[in-house]
């Protein structure tokens, strides 16, 4: 009997020394975050917005020093076997010049919605011969930008086992696939693979990366319930990454998609601004830096850059864009 009981205060003792040091932050708590943003030309377009102009006053007004860039197939094959690489080109170019580095997002789950964005001559293919397409637009990306001095690191897909989006079901033989086309193109620079923060345990997108890419969203809506805050402290990030460095140890992670524009019943220039705010607000804005900051891994990328731009221009309302410029 007693060396039962031995047995099992060595089991309960072990499982809560565990328990105490997946509760560690992974990193210590950072006072010096690589804090960086995403840009998306497409939904600066869907703004109103002049899309370099944006860009431009993001460089130069913002400054940041790194940045998380979609390349859209449809922006670069707009025509099958016929690429327009000058956007492109440009948008990278002007990174270069004032020292931004850049993580260079490919696939065709590409942030913003739809999600899953691909060229109106290929929309009524059968997936195979779309799955065909697409890997030659990869080939032709990664080999066009992979010799770019402030090109940090390529992202493949994004988070391509959440299913959301208007979507194919996942193939992730064809993600395999993806990955090492461009490794095999790319040896030099590491790949990205990201998940959602709040509804995956990330090991099948940690597995296939070289760097792994969190999303990190306060306030959602979604039709069943309307908004959500997530009851979620830090700790919630700590005890998952921790978690993973048990199988992976020192893996990289950072936060791939921080969020600092609303999440609504709708699209952003569908919705009021009182309905705007009600997901992010500058009191939620501070929060979210905040939390991650309690999280505390190393690189966080915010979300929602083309917003503050937006209001700050359209609608009188530079709070958010002064913000992120005193963050920056």
């Amino acid at each position: 009997m007693k060396k039962i009981i031995f047995i099992l205060i060595f089991i309960f003792g072990f499982l809560f020394l565990l328990f105490i040091f997946l509760l560690r932050p992974p990193y210590g708590i950072s006072q010096n975050i690589k804090w960086g943003m995403a840009f998306s030309k497409p939904f600066a377009v869907a703004l109103g917005l002049d899309w370099e102009e944006s860009y431009l006053a993001i460089l130069d007004d913002l400054k940041p020093k790194s940045l998380r860039l979609p390349i859209y197939w449809q922006d670069v094959e707009p025509q099958a076997g016929e690429y327009f690489f000058d956007d492109y080109d440009w948008l990278i170019g002007e990174a270069q010049k004032r020292g931004a580095e850049l993580i260079l997002v490919v696939g065709r789950k590409l942030p913003r919605w739809p999600e899953c964005h691909e060229p109106n001559w290929i929309k009524n293919e059968q997936l195979k011969i779309k799955n065909e397409q697409l890997s030659k637009y990869l080939e032709a990306v990664v080999n066009r930008y992979k010799d770019e001095p402030n090109l940090y690191a390529w992202q493949i897909e994004n988070e391509p086992f959440l299913p959301y989006g208007e979507c194919p079901e996942l193939d992730v033989e064809f993600l395999d696939k993806e990955i090492a086309l461009v490794r095999s193109l790319d040896f030099k620079h590491p790949i990205i693979v990201t998940d959602s923060g709040e509804l995956s345990i990330w090991l099948r997108a940690v597995k296939r990366a070289d760097i792994f890419g969190t999303t990190m969203y306060r306030i959602i809506w979604n039709k069943y319930t309307g908004y959500i805050k997530y009851p979620l402290p830090p700790k919630f990030f700590w005890l998952k990454a921790n978690l993973i460095h048990l199988f992976y140890p020192n893996k990289p992670i950072i936060v791939s998609e921080l969020q600092a524009e609303p999440w609504g019943p709708k699209l952003i220039y569908e919705i009021s601004l009182e309905e705007q705010f009600k997901s992010m607000n500058l009191e939620q804005f501070y929060d979210n830096i905040k939390y991650a900051k309690e999280v505390g891994f190393p690189e966080v990328y915010l979300w929602g850059v083309e917003w503050w731009y937006w209001l700050k221009e359209k609608k009188n309302r530079p709070e958010f864009w002064e913000g992120a410029k005193n963050l920056f």
